[in-house]
């Protein structure tokens, strides 16, 4: 649990729960009613509403735990929820102490795993609702959360989790990405793995998760799957110190289009760190959000690559940059060898191996 977590309670049986919780995680927010005021330190005390204070930490904290009735709460917060993509976590507990209730954001707010370790904390019996869970299925919309990766198409999440749950057959296509992102040895058995995405488009499938870091230029496809972006991709550059932002986003952007690749899976760009004082590089590193890996000279001239350069080497001191960093930080194989864009930019682009767990923790330096 993190700092961001607002306890409120309305009781004094609410208040010595809420104090239980911060024994074990100290830094979670305690507010309760002042007409209970012991003087106590720990807890921020409030004269206003209840209705108040939890429209405040509703749009303050990534997640409430309500200590008083489950009806109370949805009345407080039905004005307040706008999106499962935006709205907190909210859990509700009873006077008690007996029950942990996940209310609102179970999945991607997070309530679920919070509900199950607060419950813990309280000796509790952790209440779960959502289908998936119940189930003990594949959550669609969590499927790879905890890996980074993203979901291009969130409207059909719904739809594919009803097919799921409903035991309707589903199939999963993956080309990129981590291969663990199932804990158990089998899948449900309504859902399978395909070898080629057209298989998806059988009348057998009801839906269809992707796990592609391709562009899928099929209509159908698109409508019938819930599509998941990993980040599997290593841009290696070759730049000169006066090569712009502009330049970069615009050679990267053909070069993805040319071969159905996808921005969103790039997980880090990667260069000689002569290139460090290029401005344009920074720009572009902070603009879409992508972090910067640097290599030294000499670590490049160890990696194999396919188009090794004599005039890379008199500059740079190594006969490759862009192929031989994308290599080294991806640790996998190059997709696209170098594109040059005369005269200031080479780009390559290679694929992290899927049984590499090194990505996580190895994305160099911002």
């Amino acid at each position: 649990m993190e700092d961001d977590i607002a306890v409120i309670c309305i009781t004094k049986h609410g208040i010595n729960i809420a104090r239980r919780l911060k024994t074990s995680v100290p830094r979670i927010k305690i507010y309760a009613q002042s007409k209970h005021n012991d003087s106590g330190k720990d807890i921020t005390w409030f004269e206003e509403s209840a209705s108040r204070i939890i429209s405040l930490a509703f749009k303050k904290y990534s997640a409430l735990i309500c200590i008083f009735s489950l009806g109370a709460v949805i009345r407080l917060i039905s004005p307040l929820v706008t999106s499962k993509t935006t709205d907190p976590a909210v859990l509700v507990v009873d006077d008690k102490g007996t029950f942990v209730i996940s209310a609102l954001s179970g999945h991607l707010g997070g309530a679920n795993d919070l509900t199950k370790r607060v419950a813990a904390i309280l000796n509790a019996q952790p209440v779960i609702t959502t289908a998936a869970d119940v189930n003990e299925t594949i959550a669609v919309d969590l499927l790879g959360r905890d890996l980074g990766w993203t979901i291009e198409n969130f409207e059909n999440v719904t739809k594919v989790s009803g097919f799921v749950v409903n035991e309707e057959q589903v199939g999963v296509f993956q080309d990129a990405g981590e291969t663990n992102w199932w804990p158990y040895k089998k899948l449900p058995k309504n859902i399978m793995h395909v070898t080629l995405i057209e298989e998806l488009l059988s009348t057998k499938f009801k839906g269809g998760i992707i796990i592609s870091d391709k562009s899928i230029p099929t209509k159908n496809l698109r409508e019938k799957s819930v599509i998941y972006r990993p980040k599997s991709l290593v841009i290696g550059l070759g730049l000169h110190r006066d090569t712009t932002a502009e330049e970069i986003k615009k050679g990267i952007e053909y070069v993805f289009q040319e071969f159905s690749l996808v921005f969103t899976s790039v997980r880090n760009i990667a260069t000689i760190n002569s290139h460090e004082v290029n401005s344009g590089l920074r720009i572009f590193s902070n603009e879409s959000n992508v972090p910067l890996q640097l290599f030294s000279k000499d670590v490049l001239g160890k990696v194999s690559v396919p188009n090794p350069s004599k005039i890379v080497n008199k500059f740079e001191g190594t006969y490759s940059v862009s192929e031989a960093s994308a290599i080294l930080s991806s640790r996998g194989q190059l997709v696209i060898p170098k594109h040059k864009f005369p005269p200031n930019l080479t780009i390559a682009v290679a694929r992290i191996s899927s049984d590499d767990d090194h990505e996580k923790s190895n994305t160099g330096n911002r």
